[in-house]
């Protein structure tokens, strides 16, 4: 073992896969990317990182809902590209040309383009972490669409794919809480 920088061991914990977000305020829809998530427990309660400094979260300050549209391999230059720039002056959903779909319980629009949305509200927003808490109301996924592999962030403008699937269902399932 050697050392290394304390100020990059996030590098060696990434959280799930990037994301994009939507909202939708005053007549505008807008995407952002966001690199840091994770599910709390076993609900269908989510955290992302962000904070004023990005454009789209007045939107979720102000309209309390998001959508999380969850990106494959195939779109990751799209991605890096929607987090590269601001919505403050651009059109990302021209601009990357995505196609923005009503969402069934929240006004920000779901993406077509991604393998699955989830409709959120924002439960809570802990300022001195930059942390949104998300509560799902509503889940989309394309099982017709044949790219499925998500990408993660490493934290350094590097990323990493999945991969194949191992099933250890049976080893864990005494372990599982009841209707998973």
């Amino acid at each position: 073992m050697r050392s290394m920088k304390l100020s990059r061991a996030f590098t060696l914990i990434e959280p799930g896969p990037v994301v994009l977000v939507t909202t939708h305020d005053r007549g505008k829809s807008n995407i952002m990317t966001i690199s840091w998530t994770m599910v709390l427990d076993f609900t269908p309660v989510f955290a992302v990182a962000t904070g004023p400094w990005n454009y789209s979260f007045a939107a979720m300050q102000k309209t309390r809902e998001c959508v999380i549209a969850i990106p494959t391999v195939d779109l990751l230059d799209r991605v890096v590209g929607i987090g590269t720039c601001s919505g403050a002056d651009s059109d990302k959903f021209a601009k990357f040309k995505l196609t923005a779909i009503g969402g069934k319980v929240v006004k920000a629009p779901l993406i077509a383009e991604c393998l699955a949305n989830i409709e959120c509200k924002v439960v809570d927003i802990v300022a001195k972490h930059n942390i949104v808490v998300l509560e799902a109301l509503a889940a989309h996924i394309d099982p017709a669409r044949k790219e499925k592999r998500t990408v993660h962030a490493v934290g350094d403008g590097t990323f990493v794919v999945d991969g194949r699937k191992l099933d250890r269902k049976k080893m864990m399932a005494s372990k599982l809480p009841a209707g998973l």
